[in-house]
């Protein structure tokens, strides 16, 4: 009898050639786990090492490729020349087809507007980073070359400062970097998707960025929010400071900010102008959302939209209706369109072949250790240099004492092979300075020549002496590195673009004018879907529909224009409206609530809450350790109009249940060691402060935990008056039998 398979599954590959007779079928079984080793993840190291992540100079491989072959080119202080040129040129280091490369090069120009800082010197339509339609030239007809800030990027890289490798064919030479004299990495905006890993690095201002780097050289431990302000884009708008959100970022690299488009009003023309959107809005998206609106009826205070910009910049004219508000429509607009827009940080950089997503510090860090590599490198180059032009001067020194000695030796030789030997036995000199010496010139043989040759060896030895000195102090090499960066910053030094806006308020906009108001049934599962189901919906399917593994959680009656409150296991809630989501059927699986209100990377939602009108009630929060904090839901009110707060909760113990308390009632709380305690909510007080860590309800022995709270109602417990207490803290009594539903036994089991 065969083998049994195991449940493991296995690839089956088939190989049948129907044109040879009597050929059977050849069957080569392999572990879907050695398909996956030895063909997914070398392609996904690939992706993730030669093509997605940048490295440490800021550049991703088809950058560096690129910018390279314009060096060699003669493109840093030449003409312009066709772009198609450049692209045939590039493809002999990146074989990965025309239109790869010349997407990355109308990336990297000034005229297309995504970097702070081009490295492009473009000619032509190269398309603009704003706008989705507006489509660049073809390569032909476009022409390109280096921006002169390209100096610092191949400053002395003919000096040994980066290590140079083959091509794809060993044709060629390309260099594993770009030793670039400033941070590049934290100046170039920078996106990629990975396999199983992205990152997404924003851009900051040159002269910040250069001048943070000489704070940290000066001390480690700087304060970066002095020197480095903030986030900086080529489109300009304004970035709405979050001092919480903004120390995520400088301290992990990773979090979410927000920017906000600028306009301004024209009275005269009744005209809102909209001249500078967010990084990561398009004229398209935004003009696209507007005339959604205004199909809905949720915008009636505009005439005509339309996009005006042309050679001098961006431009979105708004007509407005008399008698509107400008202040009042833009408010609006700004909340229910792409005109306020959020930039997701993820500063993942690869790091010896490694991808790491580090903080700015850390970025800091890495830079100045492989800066002061490289600029160690070069001076070992030119010291190097110096050393051998001094050894050959020193032989040149020794034929100085005695010329016509040197010319009696090479003419009395009558072999040409023999010169060089007998040069270094007369002079005592070795064979490479016996060789330059033969190599001078018969006008050179002359004493002023030799004199003045011979005088520079005084200052090659102590030009040798301070690169000597440069290379054993880390004081000097930074003091080099210092000095350079400041020369970036007098000669390439910019303002910022984008505006810092630190107090602002955002308009709280009136249900009735964001979206009409009906009845819905809200249901949120346990994984974080949300959906909302209108009464009609309702009637014609109820039977939910769930992910694998997941289920219901809480469901509400409520109203369209609703507040909602989500509170999440990172101890933060996050404030939106009912309509903020889309209407939906019970047959889908709904929309995920993290992705939609921009939470935390592994954030998710363990309690959905809709306050009222007047925030009353109470929120009781059960922590695992036997301690409960009871919350008027009013602490959650908040005069402006904030998403997210934080401190929503205690962190001091894992959350083991919430409940609303519109008055008190009877809770059954369970344990994991199968005890139960009745109590009454109206023996614990409310705190005004939200992250209180509450009062101690249910005691509990070593290793047991408060696994769920109830409502005595459905607890199913019959015996009532053995679990009821008048006073806490209590332990509770263990359940009997009779007293134990499926609840308990699951929680047991």
């Amino acid at each position: 009898m065969p083998k049994k398979k195991t449940d493991k599954e296995i690839k089956i590959n088939r190989e049948i050639d129907p044109h040879v007779k009597g050929l059977k079928a050849e069957v080569r079984e392999q572990l879907v786990t050695d398909t996956l080793e030895e063909n997914y993840f070398p392609y996904a190291m690939s992706v993730i090492v030669s093509r997605a992540i940048p490295e440490i100079d800021g550049f991703k491989p088809s950058h560096r490729k690129l910018l390279y072959t314009m060096y060699k080119m003669g493109l840093l202080t030449g003409a312009r020349t066709k772009s198609a040129n450049i692209v045939g040129q590039t493809m002999g280091l990146n074989p990965h087809g025309d239109a790869a490369i010349y997407d990355t090069m109308v990336r990297l120009s000034k005229g297309y507007g995504a970097l702070l800082t081009p490295y492009v010197d473009s000619k032509g339509n190269f398309g603009k980073v704003y706008s989705r339609d507006m489509a660049y030239a073809a390569s032909r007809y476009t022409e390109a070359k280096l921006t002169p800030i390209c100096q610092e990027l191949f400053r002395d890289i003919d000096k040994d400062t980066v290590d140079m490798v083959d091509n794809y064919d060993a044709t060629k030479k390309e260099p594993t970097l770009l030793p670039t004299s400033f941070p590049n990495v934290l100046v170039s905006a920078n996106m990629g998707i990975a396999v199983g890993m992205a990152s997404n690095i924003c851009g900051f201002n040159l002269t910040e960025v250069c001048e943070t780097a000489i704070a940290y050289l000066k001390n480690p431990r700087c304060d970066l929010f002095e020197t480095l302000k903030g986030p900086d884009f080529s489109t300009g708008a304004e970035l709405l400071w979050d001092q919480r959100v903004m120390e995520e970022i400088y301290n992990t690299g990773r979090g979410s900010f927000r920017l906000r488009s600028k306009w301004r009003y024209i009275k005269a023309e009744n005209l809102i102008e909209v001249y500078e959107l967010p990084y990561t809005t398009t004229a398209e998206q935004v003009i696209d959302k507007v005339a959604e609106l205004s199909k809905a009826g949720k915008i009636k205070e505009i005439n005509d939209m339309r996009d005006e910009t042309d050679l001098k910049g961006l431009k979105l004219a708004i007509e407005l209706k008399r008698g509107t508000d400008p202040e009042k429509l833009m408010a609006k607009l700004m909340k229910l369109t792409p005109l306020t827009d959020s930039f997701g940080c993820n500063f993942n950089i690869l790091i010896a072949g490694m991808p790491r997503v580090m903080g700015i510090r850390e970025i800091l860090e890495e830079w100045t250790a492989w800066r002061m590599e490289s600029v160690k490198r070069r001076i070992y180059h030119e010291l190097a240099g110096k050393k051998e032009k001094l050894h050959l001067l020193e032989g040149l020194g020794q034929i100085l004492l005695d010329i016509d000695r040197a010319i009696r030796i090479i003419r009395e030789t009558e072999e040409e092979a023999e010169v060089i030997p007998n040069l270094m036995i007369g002079f005592g000199i070795d064979e490479v300075q016996a060789e330059f010496v033969a190599e001078i010139r018969l006008r050179n043989i002359n004493r002023e020549y030799i004199l003045k040759r011979t005088q520079e060896t005084s200052s090659l030895r102590e030009e040798i002496q301070e690169l000597e000195a440069t290379l054993k102090s880390e004081a000097r090499v930074k003091k080099l590195i210092e000095g350079e960066l400041r020369a970036v910053i007098k000669k390439y030094g910019e303002e910022r673009r984008t505006e810092i806006v630190y107090d602002y308020e955002e308009a709280e906009i009136a249900p009735e004018d964001a979206a009409p108001d009906y009845p819905v049934t809200l249901f949120l599962s346990r994984e974080g879907y949300f959906k909302k189901i209108t009464p009609q919906s309702l009637r014609m399917s109820s039977e939910q529909k769930y992910k694998d593994g997941d289920g219901p959680a809480q469901s509400w009656e409520a109203m369209n224009n609703q507040e909602l409150i989500f509170f999440t296991d990172r101890q933060q809630a996050y404030k939106c409206r009912v309509s903020d989501f889309e209407d939906t059927k019970a047959s889908v699986l709904g929309q995920y609530v993290p992705q939609i209100l921009g939470m935390d990377e592994g954030e998710k939602p363990v309690y959905m809450l809709l306050p009222g009108a007047d925030y009353s009630g109470s929120l009781l929060f059960f922590f695992a350790n036997g301690k409960a904090a009871r919350v008027p839901v009013s602490a959650y009110a908040t005069k402006q109009n904030r998403k997210r707060l934080i401190k929503a909760y205690s962190d001091k113990s894992p959350l083991a249940s919430v409940r609303f308390l519109g008055e008190d009632t009877q809770l059954v709380a369970l344990s994991t060691e199968g005890r139960a305690l009745i109590f009454n909510t109206a023996l614990i007080a409310e705190k005004t402060t939200r992250d209180t860590q509450g009062v101690a309800v249910m005691t509990l022995k070593k290793n047991w935990t408060v696994a769920e709270l109830l409502p005595l109602e459905e607890s199913g417990i019959l015996n009532v008056s053995r679990y009821r207490v008048k006073n806490i803290p209590a332990a509770g009594a263990l359940l009997r039998p009779e007293d134990r539903g499926e609840e308990q036994l699951g929680i047991q089991g």
